[in-house]
């Protein structure tokens, strides 16, 4: 009796070994896939930082001179609050990212405070996308005009600015009726304090699917601007030829590099992030080593942060590009400027007439009284008793 129940002991002692072992093991393994690093958490939280800065500054700089300052009320104008709204946005969510590298790659918030921030990101970096997919495809139906088949019905409509209203009504409507249940519904892989993570969707495959539609609806948007933004600069360089004596002439050949300027920023910012989005996707659905996840998951980070980088690019962009957003920031802040020194000026004015009237005080009494200690006593009389 005495023996079996040594053995039975024995065995158990050996069974919590072994199983002691294979969670040490995995445990290991876990540690060993660990996808972060501390010194990409640290560069991460600094680039984001800078950012968030001058994406803050230029967006509100841009909202304000398109709500208060720029003249000309048509639909690019639209388009274009629209773009430095969902930036602006998008700016906003960055520093719930900054907190959370900064923290080494945790969050303190909850899951549910994590899907919302990683949602509205998305859901306006993709805003921004059709918005200036939508711009180009203003500009083309203004410069080159449209087939003969469509120019009876759509014509009229889109050389208005009643169109983009509603343009950029359905596509804030649509994008939060798509953002709701994302944010609503449990993928089934949410981890206690990690957010923005590299996740696997082999049990969330629909929203893996819907993230394979929105890089379908960025390729469609980027031919868009191709198309677009290249019959329009065909257009303008065929027109500076064709006649180069027209006091015109230059400003059409500059108006067409722009153009290629635009496509040139669209391209930098988001086709490399869309290019490998695929991959990451594929990744995200099949069984994949834990050394290819990390690759994956690096490189997908890096062309996301060139994503962000777009929210500071686009008041750049407008700066530049624009003649009329051009003069209307260089006067508003000549006009600041003006103010502050106008300011400056009176406030100094103003001590120095003081000053003045002081002395002029002084040596009345002085004259009045006699002597300067008679001044002394007569404006403090209780220094006599």
């Amino acid at each position: 009796m005495t023996t079996a129940l040594t053995n039975t002991i024995i065995n158990q002692t050996d069974m919590l070994s072994n199983n002691s072992f294979i969670h040490s093991t995995a445990s290991e393994l876990n540690h060993s896939c660990s996808l972060e690093e501390d010194a990409q958490c640290v560069l991460f939280a600094v680039l984001y930082s800078l950012i968030f800065l001058f994406g803050l500054v230029g967006n509100v700089l841009a909202l304000w001179v398109f709500i208060f300052l720029h003249s000309r009320h048509n639909s690019v104008r639209i388009f274009l609050i629209n773009v430095a709204l969902a930036d602006l946005v998008l700016v906003a969510c960055l520093p719930f990212r900054i907190l959370y590298h900064t923290l080494g790659n945790y969050w303190p918030l909850g899951p549910r405070m994590c899907k919302v921030v990683g949602n509205l990101f998305y859901m306006n970096m993709y805003v921004s996308i059709t918005l200036l997919g939508l711009i180009s495809l203003d500009r083309f139906v203004k410069i080159q005009g449209l087939p003969k088949t469509w120019a009876s019905c759509c014509h009229r409509r889109l050389k208005g600015s009643r169109w983009s209203v509603v343009a950029c009504s359905v596509l804030w409507i649509a994008s939060l009726l798509a953002v709701v249940p994302m944010i609503a519904l449990a993928e089934g892989n949410e981890e206690q304090g990690k957010c923005f993570q590299y996740k696997s969707r082999k049990q969330a495959r629909g929203k893996a699917y819907f993230n394979i539609l929105l890089v379908a609806v960025f390729w469609l948007v980027f031919l868009l601007l191709v198309v677009s933004y290249g019959r329009i600069a065909c257009r303008l360089l065929q027109a500076s030829h064709d006649k180069p004596n027209l006091p015109n002439a230059g400003h059409y050949s500059r108006a067409a590099k722009k153009s290629f300027v635009v496509l040139f920023l669209f391209t930098i910012c988001f086709v490399p992030y869309h290019a490998f989005r695929g991959v990451y996707v594929h990744s995200q659905l099949i069984e994949t080593p834990c050394e290819m996840r990390r690759h994956i998951d690096r490189a997908n980070e890096f062309m996301l942060l060139l994503s962000a980088l777009n929210s500071c690019m686009d008041p750049l962009m407008y700066f530049v590009l624009s003649a009329s957003v051009r003069k209307a920031t260089l006067s508003a802040i000549s006009r600041v400027l003006c103010m502050f020194n106008h300011s400056t000026i009176n406030t100094s004015s103003t001590e120095f007439q003081r000053a003045s009237v002081s002395q002029v005080s002084t040596a009345t009494l002085a004259r009045q009284h006699g002597t300067g200690n008679t001044i002394v006593m007569t404006i403090h009389p209780k220094g006599n008793s």
